[in-house]
């Protein structure tokens, strides 16, 4: 018996990268896992993602959904409710960048970045706050980055997102903290993943010196604390931000 067992997850961006390593630990400990991303297909991953995690012994569907179409998410998650009965954990994980400097920054660039990262956390939360209300519990993690604790220049939309995903969780907290629904942040640092490692080597080494425990974060680190942030382990804990940045932001 894992400390998900019973519970179902709602993991949204979870073909590959961190939300599947978030969707893989939920369900190592035993909870029913529904995922979204754009497309849910072999080129793209989300078969291979689907079919890892049924081998783990849980029930496991992918749903291709845009996350920052309101009501394409709503119906989403009505389905979700109607395959699986119950959405005790949403992970607020899609996301995308467009990086330049703001006087190169188009209006499209903001939009998209914006839409993607932040309204789509909006939507499923939206989408979800009935049936936890009803539920009289939930945790809702929104991942969020160090660069929407500290900003950073190059990354004005990124970064703007991704503080407003702190905001949003702290707020919906505050809401819905009677009903028994938590919601935190995860902010991670520089984690290895497909993107971080097209980045060039010098610019690679030159992040990994600037952190204390001298090694890019794994996604699993961010699966750990996405896992104690979803479990009764933190069962008074809400409205937090948790920096996974091996130290670079103290």
């Amino acid at each position: 018996m894992g400390i998900l067992s019973g519970k179902t997850a709602l993991i949204t961006g979870a073909a590959r990268g961190i939300g599947k390593a978030i969707a893989l630990k939920f369900a190592q400990e035993g909870a029913n896992i529904a995922f979204t991303d754009l497309f849910v297909d072999e080129e793209h991953g989300g078969l291979a993602t689907e079919r890892e995690i049924a081998a783990l012994g849980v029930k496991v569907k992918g749903y291709a959904s845009n996350a920052a179409d309101f009501a394409q998410t709503a119906e989403t998650v009505n389905q979700i409710k109607a395959d699986f009965g119950s959405i005790d954990i949403l992970v607020n994980n899609a996301g995308i960048t467009k990086d330049t400097l703001m006087l190169k920054m188009t209006e499209q660039e903001w939009d998209a970045v914006i839409a993607v990262n932040l309204k789509s956390a909006f939507n499923y939360i939206h989408a979800c706050t009935p049936i936890m209300m009803h539920q009289r519990g939930g945790s809702i993690i929104n991942m969020s980055s160090v660069v929407g604790v500290h900003g950073n220049a190059g990354q004005c939309n990124y970064a703007a997102s991704k503080a407003g995903m702190i905001a949003l969780a702290k707020s919906i907290g505050q809401e819905l903290g009677r009903r028994g629904v938590r919601a935190n942040a995860i902010a991670p640092g520089f984690i290895e993943t497909a993107m971080t490692e097209a980045l060039p080597d010098d610019v690679r080494k030159a992040w990994i010196e600037n952190i204390p425990l001298r090694r890019a974060g794994r996604v699993e680190d961010i699966a750990n604390v996405a896992t104690f942030l979803a479990s009764d382990l933190s069962s008074y804990i809400s409205g937090q931000v948790i920096q996974v940045d091996g130290g670079m932001n103290m």
